[in-house]
């Protein structure tokens, strides 16, 4: 009798558990999380490893990460090195067929598009460098065209049976991503050829896409923490040429950037790097007008 009580209570819990249908999808990033909520719909289930406030190059491969692998039918990231430290772990250690180099399952975002800053040799004296190329693509919305193209395509090749519904999530997404492009190139025209000093070259595509001149970073070497000696050397520079503003993300240390903004009387922004980064940055293209609003507001 208790046998049975046990599992007519197991078969209500089951009952009203929240069922996961669809495709199961592993996001390395929020911003490839958000992308593939958009164009995957309702028919996956998506998963963030990250979130805005973490710094993706120093993650541990946790347990429970390792069985979100395992149990993923796509793992979709960066790539291009960001995620070195980790992710080949994950992959090794959940040992899941599906999403291994080379099978569908496997989306390395920046694979999918031209790369700033590609390095024929790299060795440590340089720093943290991606030979591979800069890594940070979701910062240039053109790219990220291709890049939701790309996602489409694989999962239509993952889960062909909802095609259709994927090429009609993909139309939808263009449409309204083309639309928000013509909208930010307009607004952010008085951005172009201004000069800035940033933390880390995670702001290279943006400020490609929109016209904007690094002209110095508070890092003396990528991934190199910022150092008083090389801190001092900005102030001389900025004092001789000043730029129009200092940059940093939301997740990094801002003391350099108050440091030297205290010093040269340049002002300071704080952007949020990714989806969440800020209050308003809720979604992909509210991450851009949030990120165009703060850098035009610095301007004035």
């Amino acid at each position: 009798m208790r046998k049975f009580k046990l599992m007519i209570v197991g078969l209500l819990l089951l009952a009203v558990l929240p069922v996961h249908a669809g495709l199961q999808v592993f996001a390395c990033e929020p911003e490839w999380a958000a992308l593939s909520s958009a164009i995957g719909g309702d028919k996956v289930s998506v998963y963030s490893a990250t979130t805005a406030y973490q710094d993706v190059h120093r993650i541990q491969a946790r347990p429970s990460l390792i069985a979100k692998v395992r149990k993923a039918d796509l793992v979709i990231c960066s790539g291009a090195e960001l995620e070195a430290a980790w992710l080949p772990l994950l992959l090794r250690r959940a040992a899941n067929p599906k999403v291994q180099p080379g099978k569908p399952g496997y989306l390395m975002a920046a694979m999918q598009v031209e790369r700033l800053d590609v390095h024929q040799a790299v060795d440590r004296s340089m720093g943290d460098v991606h030979g591979a190329g800069n890594p940070h693509v979701h910062l240039d919305p053109k790219r990220m065209m291709i890049i939701a193209e790309a996602l489409a395509q694989r999962l239509v090749e993952i889960d062909s049976g909802n095609t259709e519904f994927y090429q009609q999530q993909l139309l939808r997404f263009m449409q309204q991503w083309g639309d928000a492009i013509h909208k930010w190139e307009q607004q952010a025209a008085p951005l172009k050829g201004v000069e800035v000093v940033v933390h880390h070259k995670d702001w290279r595509y943006l400020l490609d896409w929109l016209g904007m001149k690094e002209v110095a970073t508070l890092e003396p070497k990528p991934g190199l923490p910022p150092k008083a000696g090389h801190l001092s050397k900005l102030k001389q520079q900025m004092a001789e040429q000043p730029a129009s503003m200092i940059l940093y993300a939301n997740y990094q240390n801002k003391r350099p950037a108050v440091w030297l903004a205290e010093q040269t009387a340049i002002a300071t922004v704080e952007l949020p790097y990714t989806v969440g980064g800020s209050e308003a940055a809720t979604d992909l293209i509210p991450l851009y007008d949030e990120i165009i609003s703060r850098l035009l507001a610095a301007l004035e």
